[in-house]
């Protein structure tokens, strides 16, 4: 254990936590009761509400707090976020704090077990959307600076987004307009999570991704499939078979050109990606090397769109054309561009029978890896460590957060460093999300330790 490395402990902070925390959790319930879905086919008032709520929050720690938007490429407004502040004291590191207030969508209400924005708690377990992705992120922020109060020796910048679930439109746009007011030596992205319930983790990679539409053609109108089935090949049989050749028979991704790597330090067992993931008894896993490593540090090819008629209005038509859209996750070390480029030449190499391609739109982000040399790094293992009781570990994260990327560009000499507060049990973006209430306690001592240790030896007090 590090406590020794500074005078605010975290015995101590637990036990001034533990006044209070159920003051927290009714706090987050009441984030969590604001549906603040950042999709047009949402009402967009209600990520307002949710902005509102979190600048109140803030407001009443005693930080300078703003709701601003910035433009989206299109024009278009993007959806409130809310920048909070605290200045340094002189000589001291500012930290940037940030997480998101928006949520994703309910979904079918019949798979939840409770209201999914009504927090329930369920013995050590808050349910609800948004309890754990990412509304508990900004708890833990506002938290932190709440224990530490006149004792925190660092400048804070509270940056809580409004539309990360929808892809971050605005968010370079943010950036680049109000960078004076996010600039930060450290930079905290609360968004992530846990090895395990009560295992601390901090993400040290994560994949990139791209995605990129597609087109095949072999006729110039649909015909008849009595008519000339099993002469001319339609774009259905050219579209399974170029999808087929993404993949090796293991289910390996088989494009050339992107980058993989098979190792890794730590492993998870195949009975955990078993439950977790939900997959059939029946059904084997697929990929090559360490499991760890095939959701960290290898690519994968989804197939996410297709257009072809559904069963209910099928016909007997021989297709003339169809469409596909592709999400591609990158290891670290890889570029969407790369990707981009290297799939489309696969895809035009494995055309059969002379078919037509067309490839469409792509979009993409980039993978990141920390320094592990960092002693911010180190400084943030060890508070994980001292708050949980359990030695930290560093693992990736088989999804992808590409606005770290324009983190990174906009800050090049900040030191970033991805938290969260969900276990594989957390089930965000699905139906039953929920908040493991013990780790949330643990990530809140966590993090006003980091804060604590990153003083450089200043307070606030007089």
């Amino acid at each position: 254990m590090s406590e020794s490395t500074s005078a605010l402990g975290s015995a101590q902070l637990a036990a001034e936590l533990d006044e209070i925390f159920d003051e927290v959790v009714a706090q987050l319930s009441e984030l969590v009761s604001i549906p603040s879905v950042a999709w047009e086919s949402f009402d967009p008032g209600q990520v307002r509400a949710s902005a509102e709520a979190v600048a109140r929050l803030a407001a009443d720690l005693g930080l300078e707090t703003e709701i601003l938007t910035a433009r989206t490429p299109d024009g278009s407004e993007g959806y409130p976020a809310v920048v909070a502040s605290l200045p340094a004291p002189d000589g001291a590191p500012t930290v940037l704090l940030y997480a998101h207030h928006d949520v994703q969508p309910p979904g079918r209400a019949e798979l939840w077990n409770t209201e999914p924005f009504t927090a329930t708690q369920v013995g050590d377990r808050l349910y609800g959307r948004g309890a754990a992705d990412d509304k508990a992120g900004i708890m833990v922020h506002l938290t932190a600076l709440r224990l530490l109060r006149e004792r925190l020796g660092v400048g804070v910048t509270l940056f809580i987004e409004g539309e990360e679930e929808a892809g971050s439109p605005s968010f370079r746009s943010f950036l680049d307009t109000y960078e004076s007011k996010l600039a930060a030596d450290v930079i905290v992205v609360a968004d992530s999570g846990n090895w395990a319930a009560g295992v601390p983790a901090l993400t040290t990679s994560l994949r990139g991704m791209c995605a990129l539409e597609f087109e095949i053609a072999t006729l110039d109108h649909a015909v008849h499939s009595g008519m000339y089935g099993g002469v001319v090949p339609d774009a259905m049989l050219a579209m399974t078979r170029v999808l087929a050749s993404l993949h090796d028979e293991d289910g390996s991704v088989a494009v050339p050109g992107l980058v993989a790597d098979t190792d890794s330090a730590i492993d998870y067992d195949e009975e955990t990606i078993r439950t977790d993931s939900g997959v059939l008894d029946s059904t084997s896993l697929i990929g090559r090397g360490t499991l760890a490593s095939r959701l960290w540090s290898q690519p994968s090819i989804t197939v996410i769109g297709l257009d072809i008629p559904d069963v209910a209005m099928s016909s007997n038509t021989l297709q003339s054309s169809l469409r596909a859209k592709l999400s591609i996750r990158l290891a670290p070390g890889d570029t969407p561009e790369n990707a981009v480029r290297a799939v489309s030449d696969h895809l035009r190499a494995h055309l059969p029978f002379g078919a037509s391609l067309t490839i469409g739109a792509t979009e993409g982000g980039s993978p990141w890896q920390a320094n592990l040399d960092d002693p911010v790094v180190r400084t943030a293992r060890d508070a994980l460590t001292d708050a949980w009781g359990v030695d930290s570990v560093t693992m990736g994260i088989g999804g992808s957060i590409p606005f770290i990327a324009d983190l990174l560009e906009v800050f090049p000499e900040a030191s970033i460093l991805v938290t969260g507060v969900e276990d594989p049990d957390a089930r965000a973006h699905s139906a039953n999300e929920s908040l493991y209430l013990p780790d949330f306690r643990a990530a809140i001592v966590a993090e006003a330790l980091l804060l604590s240790r990153l003083s450089t030896g200043h307070s606030r007090n007089p």
